[in-house]
């Protein structure tokens, strides 16, 4: 049974990533749309950035999941 108070997107909620199994064709290597809870102001914040520099919301996210496997030495593509 589910906390009526709990909205599917509260900080509460832990999900992990769906593949919906979407796949694009482009230059790059294989791209996989997948599906992530981020919190409200986070949204906000990465919004107004991309509106101001005209870069695309997922470039960012890109860019962020290639820091992230560097830190972690699990190497992100050459």
């Amino acid at each position: 049974m589910q906390d009526g108070n709990i909205s599917p997107l509260s900080a509460d909620t832990v999900s992990a990533p769906v593949d919906t199994g979407e796949r694009r064709a482009g230059p790059e290597a294989e791209v996989v749309s997948t599906h992530v809870l981020v919190a409200e102001e986070q949204v906000q914040k990465l919004r107004e950035l991309s509106r101001r520099s005209r870069i695309a919301q997922s470039e960012y996210l890109r860019e962020a999941v290639e820091d992230l496997l560097s830190k972690y030495g699990r190497g992100g593509t050459p």
